[in-house]
């Protein structure tokens, strides 16, 4: 039982690693198009070919920012193979991750919701 498990916690740990060293790779860019981006959640393929990126944007377009991160992707690739001690470093694609968004969009309908009820009592 336990041999079979270690391959999945492995996953979660190149994952977090990969999710940590992008962050810091993405500081170093100088490509204007990408805004104050936070790095949510790396999600990486069992055979550690591909790497989905999902990432939010404080200040900036999201668009342009996924665009310049996937153009920059194979620049990341390489800072991610001097960093991470694995031997497949995995093709990275961003994905701006609307979660955040959403989350905020339902806070202002609750708030609402709950205005327009304290009015009616």
């Amino acid at each position: 039982m336990r041999h079979k498990k270690a391959p999945v916690n492995r996953s979660f740990r190149v994952a977090d690693q990969i999710q940590r060293d992008l962050a810091d790779l993405i500081r170093e860019l100088k490509d204007p198009r990408i805004g104050m981006v936070t790095i949510n959640s790396v999600e990486v393929s069992p055979d550690y070919a591909h790497a989905q990126v999902y990432f939010s944007v404080l200040v900036g377009s999201a668009e342009d920012s996924a665009t310049a991160l996937n153009e920059a992707a194979g620049f990341l690739r390489n800072g991610l193979f001097k960093r991470l001690a694995i031997h497949t470093v995995p093709t990275l694609h961003f994905h701006f991750d609307r979660t955040t968004e959403r989350a905020a969009d339902l806070s202002a309908l609750i708030a609402k919701a709950n205005a327009t009820r304290a009015k009616d009592d």
